[in-house]
Protein backbone atom coordinates (compact mmCIF):
# COMPACT_ATOMS: atom_id res chain seq x y z
CA UNK A 1 0.00 0.00 0.00
CA UNK A 2 3.22 2.57 1.29
CA UNK A 3 6.63 1.74 -0.23
CA UNK A 4 9.60 2.98 -0.78
CA UNK A 5 12.42 2.38 -3.30
CA UNK A 6 16.13 2.85 -2.72
CA UNK A 7 15.27 6.35 -1.12
CA UNK A 8 18.39 8.77 -0.18
CA UNK A 9 18.74 12.05 1.86
CA UNK A 10 21.72 14.06 2.55
CA UNK A 11 21.96 17.19 4.49
CA UNK A 12 25.58 18.11 3.30
CA UNK A 13 28.06 15.66 3.92
CA UNK A 14 25.71 13.80 6.64
CA UNK A 15 23.85 10.80 4.72
CA UNK A 16 20.19 10.22 6.76
CA UNK A 17 18.78 7.56 4.71
CA UNK A 18 20.67 5.28 2.37
CA UNK A 19 18.98 3.02 -0.10
CA UNK A 20 15.71 2.51 1.95
CA UNK A 21 13.37 0.04 0.70
CA UNK A 22 10.27 -0.70 2.82
CA UNK A 23 6.75 -1.95 2.21
CA UNK A 24 3.69 -1.28 4.05
CA UNK A 25 1.48 -3.80 3.32
CA UNK A 26 -2.47 -2.89 3.74
CA UNK A 27 -4.20 -3.35 7.15
CA UNK A 28 -0.79 -3.80 9.28
CA UNK A 29 0.39 -1.89 11.60
CA UNK A 30 4.43 -1.70 10.98
CA UNK A 31 6.86 -0.53 13.26
CA UNK A 32 10.14 1.29 12.56
CA UNK A 33 12.93 1.35 15.43
CA UNK A 34 16.45 2.18 15.48
CA UNK A 35 19.31 4.28 17.64
CA UNK A 36 19.04 7.84 17.54
CA UNK A 37 20.71 9.22 14.37
CA UNK A 38 18.82 5.91 12.76
CA UNK A 39 17.15 8.33 10.24
CA UNK A 40 13.60 7.21 11.46
CA UNK A 41 12.34 10.62 11.52
CA UNK A 42 13.87 11.37 7.58
CA UNK A 43 12.03 8.31 6.70
CA UNK A 44 8.51 10.06 8.15
CA UNK A 45 9.33 13.49 6.24
CA UNK A 46 9.93 11.85 3.11
CA UNK A 47 7.22 9.60 3.55
CA UNK A 48 4.73 12.56 4.67
CA UNK A 49 6.38 15.06 1.85
CA UNK A 50 8.16 17.34 3.99
CA UNK A 51 11.30 16.36 3.06
CA UNK A 52 12.00 15.21 -0.37
CA UNK A 53 14.28 12.54 -1.54
CA UNK A 54 17.28 12.91 -3.46
CA UNK A 55 17.24 9.30 -5.05
CA UNK A 56 14.43 6.76 -4.89
CA UNK A 57 11.24 7.18 -4.78
CA UNK A 58 7.95 6.83 -2.18
CA UNK A 59 4.92 4.93 -4.02
CA UNK A 60 1.27 4.87 -2.36
CA UNK A 61 -0.86 2.06 -4.26
CA UNK A 62 2.08 1.63 -6.67
CA UNK A 63 1.65 5.18 -7.80
CA UNK A 64 4.85 7.32 -7.86
CA UNK A 65 3.91 10.22 -5.10
CA UNK A 66 7.81 10.81 -4.67
CA UNK A 67 7.24 14.91 -5.99
CA UNK A 68 3.42 15.43 -4.80
CA UNK A 69 3.35 17.75 -1.17
CA UNK A 70 2.27 17.30 2.04
CA UNK A 71 -1.50 18.61 1.26
CA UNK A 72 -1.80 16.28 -1.87
CA UNK A 73 -0.93 13.41 0.54
CA UNK A 74 -2.68 14.35 3.05
CA UNK A 75 -5.93 14.81 1.00
CA UNK A 76 -4.92 10.91 -0.42
CA UNK A 77 -5.02 9.50 3.01
CA UNK A 78 -1.12 9.73 4.29
CA UNK A 79 -1.87 11.51 7.67
CA UNK A 80 0.64 12.21 10.13
CA UNK A 81 1.10 13.21 14.00
CA UNK A 82 4.57 14.68 15.66
CA UNK A 83 6.74 14.21 18.46
CA UNK A 84 5.18 17.11 19.78
CA UNK A 85 1.72 16.97 20.12
CA UNK A 86 -0.06 19.32 17.81
CA UNK A 87 -3.85 20.36 19.04
CA UNK A 88 -5.54 23.31 19.15
CA UNK A 89 -5.60 24.37 23.11
CA UNK A 90 -8.44 26.64 22.91
CA UNK A 91 -11.24 24.22 21.62
CA UNK A 92 -12.95 21.80 23.33
CA UNK A 93 -12.38 17.99 22.35
CA UNK A 94 -15.20 17.47 20.42
CA UNK A 95 -15.19 21.08 18.74
CA UNK A 96 -11.48 20.24 17.10
CA UNK A 97 -12.72 16.49 16.20
CA UNK A 98 -15.87 17.94 14.46
CA UNK A 99 -12.90 19.91 11.98
CA UNK A 100 -10.86 17.09 11.29
CA UNK A 101 -14.07 14.75 10.31
CA UNK A 102 -15.37 18.45 8.40
CA UNK A 103 -18.39 18.38 10.22
CA UNK A 104 -19.23 14.27 10.25
CA UNK A 105 -21.00 14.03 13.74
CA UNK A 106 -20.72 10.20 13.63
CA UNK A 107 -17.58 10.15 12.74
CA UNK A 108 -16.62 12.35 15.73
CA UNK A 109 -18.28 9.93 17.69
CA UNK A 110 -17.06 6.92 16.41
CA UNK A 111 -13.13 7.91 16.51
CA UNK A 112 -14.12 9.56 20.56
CA UNK A 113 -15.21 6.05 21.37
CA UNK A 114 -12.17 4.10 19.92
CA UNK A 115 -9.90 6.68 21.55
CA UNK A 116 -11.47 6.66 24.59
CA UNK A 117 -11.95 10.59 24.36
CA UNK A 118 -16.24 10.04 25.39
CA UNK A 119 -15.63 11.68 28.91
CA UNK A 120 -13.36 14.64 27.45
CA UNK A 121 -15.31 15.86 24.30
CA UNK A 122 -16.94 18.95 26.06
CA UNK A 123 -13.54 20.08 27.94
CA UNK A 124 -11.17 23.01 26.70
CA UNK A 125 -8.16 20.48 25.25
CA UNK A 126 -5.85 22.01 26.97
CA UNK A 127 -6.92 21.64 30.42
CA UNK A 128 -7.20 18.23 30.26
CA UNK A 129 -4.30 15.26 30.83
CA UNK A 130 -0.92 15.22 28.88
CA UNK A 131 -2.03 11.45 28.14
CA UNK A 132 -5.49 12.84 26.45
CA UNK A 133 -3.95 15.59 24.94
CA UNK A 134 -1.46 12.53 23.12
CA UNK A 135 -4.79 10.76 22.00
CA UNK A 136 -6.72 13.57 20.92
CA UNK A 137 -3.53 14.35 18.22
CA UNK A 138 -3.74 10.63 17.31
CA UNK A 139 -7.24 10.75 16.80
CA UNK A 140 -7.29 14.23 14.68
CA UNK A 141 -4.51 12.36 12.47
CA UNK A 142 -7.09 9.29 11.99
CA UNK A 143 -10.66 11.34 11.28
CA UNK A 144 -11.35 12.74 8.17
CA UNK A 145 -9.77 10.60 4.66
CA UNK A 146 -7.20 8.81 6.68
CA UNK A 147 -5.84 5.54 5.23
CA UNK A 148 -2.81 5.40 6.40
CA UNK A 149 -1.66 6.74 9.75
CA UNK A 150 2.48 7.72 10.21
CA UNK A 151 3.03 8.37 13.67
CA UNK A 152 5.95 9.44 15.07
CA UNK A 153 6.38 8.32 18.55
CA UNK A 154 3.28 8.75 19.81
CA UNK A 155 3.98 7.02 23.13
CA UNK A 156 6.74 10.12 24.05
CA UNK A 157 6.21 10.99 27.62
CA UNK A 158 3.41 8.52 28.07
CA UNK A 159 3.23 6.14 30.93
CA UNK A 160 3.68 2.45 30.55
CA UNK A 161 -0.25 2.07 30.78
CA UNK A 162 -0.93 5.02 28.90
CA UNK A 163 0.84 3.33 26.16
CA UNK A 164 -0.70 0.30 26.45
CA UNK A 165 -3.70 1.94 25.78
CA UNK A 166 -2.62 4.00 23.11
CA UNK A 167 -1.16 1.03 20.94
CA UNK A 168 -4.27 -0.90 21.68
CA UNK A 169 -6.28 2.46 20.08
CA UNK A 170 -4.50 2.28 17.26
CA UNK A 171 -4.80 -1.84 16.68
CA UNK A 172 -8.37 -1.30 16.85
CA UNK A 173 -8.71 1.05 14.60
CA UNK A 174 -6.67 -0.77 12.13
CA UNK A 175 -8.72 -3.90 12.66
CA UNK A 176 -12.05 -1.98 12.64
CA UNK A 177 -12.04 0.57 10.54
CA UNK A 178 -9.27 -0.83 8.15
CA UNK A 179 -6.82 2.05 8.23
CA UNK A 180 -3.25 0.63 8.13
CA UNK A 181 -0.58 2.69 10.09
CA UNK A 182 3.50 2.92 10.26
CA UNK A 183 4.87 4.13 13.80
CA UNK A 184 8.56 5.14 15.07
CA UNK A 185 8.64 4.81 18.53
CA UNK A 186 11.43 4.24 21.19
CA UNK A 187 9.52 1.97 23.24
CA UNK A 188 10.38 -1.30 21.58
CA UNK A 189 8.36 -3.42 24.21
CA UNK A 190 5.23 -1.81 22.89
CA UNK A 191 6.27 -2.03 19.31
CA UNK A 192 6.95 -5.87 19.59
CA UNK A 193 3.85 -6.18 21.27
CA UNK A 194 1.44 -4.39 18.68
CA UNK A 195 3.50 -4.88 15.66
CA UNK A 196 2.70 -7.02 12.36
CA UNK A 197 6.13 -6.04 10.66
CA UNK A 198 9.22 -4.84 12.08
CA UNK A 199 11.82 -2.42 10.41
CA UNK A 200 15.16 -1.32 12.31
CA UNK A 201 17.00 1.57 10.77
CA UNK A 202 20.48 1.61 12.17
CA UNK A 203 23.16 4.70 10.17
CA UNK A 204 20.19 5.49 7.72
CA UNK A 205 20.14 2.45 6.42
CA UNK A 206 17.38 -0.81 6.56
CA UNK A 207 19.06 -3.50 9.36
CA UNK A 208 16.27 -5.97 8.78
CA UNK A 209 12.63 -5.73 8.36
CA UNK A 210 10.78 -9.19 9.90
CA UNK A 211 8.41 -10.36 12.15
CA UNK A 212 8.58 -9.08 16.41
CA UNK A 213 10.07 -12.60 16.88
CA UNK A 214 12.25 -12.57 14.41
CA UNK A 215 13.69 -8.90 14.72
CA UNK A 216 14.30 -9.56 18.46
CA UNK A 217 16.16 -12.64 18.42
CA UNK A 218 18.33 -11.29 15.31
CA UNK A 219 22.03 -10.76 16.63
CA UNK A 220 22.38 -7.68 14.45
CA UNK A 221 19.46 -6.04 16.13
CA UNK A 222 20.33 -6.89 19.82
CA UNK A 223 24.21 -5.66 19.04
CA UNK A 224 22.97 -2.17 17.16
CA UNK A 225 20.21 -1.42 19.15
CA UNK A 226 18.21 -3.82 21.78
CA UNK A 227 21.33 -4.94 23.64
CA UNK A 228 22.41 -8.13 25.41
CA UNK A 229 19.04 -7.94 27.33
CA UNK A 230 16.76 -7.87 24.84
Amino acid sequence: MLSTEGIGVSFGSVVALDEVTINVAQGNIHGVIGPNGAGKSTLMNVLSGATRPKQGKVLLDGKDISARPVRWRRRHGLSRSFQRTSIFPALTVREQLRLAARGDLAEVAQVARTFGLEAVLDVRADTTSYGDQRRVDIALAAAGTARILLLDEPAAGLTSQETADLFGHVATLVRDEGLTALIVEHDVDAVFGSCDVVTVLDLGRVLMTGTPAAVRADPRVITAYLGTAA
